[in-house]
């Protein structure tokens, strides 16, 4: 009779404990879309091949044809949702970690500052991910892709500024680290582009990810890391 009471005991426990678990899962932001492109590259990842992994906030995301753009490269686009440098640190292991890459480029901050976050902040999580990554391989170059700008968020084109600023400067602190100037060929003059955005006015279409893919091809088929 005891033993039937401990057994009932424990499976009440087990079935609260996920329950809970489930629950808190469903309340993470991305956790759903995180776990779908787990599955995904888990499925076409050749871990023989040294792999590529672009990762950050939905401008990446919608770069839909970027791995065709490197036929010679195993490229991982883990791009998700509307991203802050946050969130692509709470899930690093799944989006880029357990992939072992050799390059990582990403693209976080644009979200961030849209929020109200300060650039100080977007800094200090991205050393923490750039701190794990190094942790995960001391070899790993790692590219932060700059700010860019755009229509809809204009109005915040100082903070976005700074914010490049210090991802710059950051990055000359390191052999290893390397940063990608996206604003300045987005910009006319003294204006952003009008025509390389779909119509929110926030991400590009095919002629502003021409723009990124001038800016980055160096630093993708280059075995070095450009300074």
């Amino acid at each position: 009779m005891n033993n039937r009471i401990h057994l009932i005991k424990a499976l009440v426990v087990f079935i609260i404990g996920t329950t809970i678990n489930l629950n808190a899962q469903e309340t993470v932001p991305f956790f759903n879309e995180v776990q779908e492109l787990s599955q995904k590259y888990d499925t076409i990842w050749d871990p023989t091949q040294e792999t590529i992994v672009f990762t950050g906030s939905s401008s990446v995301r919608m770069w839909k044809n970027l791995p065709s753009l490197f036929p010679g490269h195993q490229i991982l686009n883990t791009g998700f949702g509307g991203s802050q440098a946050s969130d692509l640190l709470y899930f690093l292991d799944d989006l880029v970690l357990k992939y072992n890459p050799k390059k990582v480029f990403i693209y976080e901050g644009d979200n961030d500052i849209f929020a109200k976050k300060k650039p100080k902040e977007v800094i200090f999580t991205t050393e923490k991910i750039i701190d794990r990554l190094k942790q995960n391989d001391p070899t790993v170059k790692i590219i932060l892709l700059s700010a860019k700008p755009s229509l809809s968020r204009w109005k915040f084109r100082g903070k976005y500024k700074k914010l490049n600023r210090k991802l710059r400067r950051l990055t000359q602190k390191d052999e290893s680290l390397d940063f990608i100037d996206v604003w300045t060929p987005m910009m006319d003059g003294r204006k952003v582009k009008n025509d390389i955005f779909i119509s929110d006015g926030l991400h590009m279409n095919q002629k502003g990810y021409d723009l990124w893919y001038m800016a980055v091809k160096d630093f993708v088929n280059n075995p070095k890391t450009i300074k």
